[in-house]
């Protein structure tokens, strides 16, 4: 996968606390995820179809 210069935070992540979480960078075929508080390090990289899975997964969980 290429290198990504769209990373990018949930609309969630606001301020503070906002910069301990994980950022998402897309392409047409895959979705890479790395830690805010490290971008050099490694990521997270997955066929955009199971990242699409997964999201969908997590809205229909009833969370608190």
């Amino acid at each position: 996968m290429a290198a990504h210069d769209n990373w990018r935070k949930s609309s969630y992540s606001g301020e503070g606390d906002g910069n301990a979480c994980v950022e998402i960078a897309t392409s047409p075929t895959h979705t890479a995820v790395r830690d805010s508080k490290a971008p050099a390090r490694a990521t997270l990289t997955f066929p955009a179809p199971a990242f699409g899975a997964f999201l969908a997964t997590l809205k229909a969980q009833d969370l608190p």
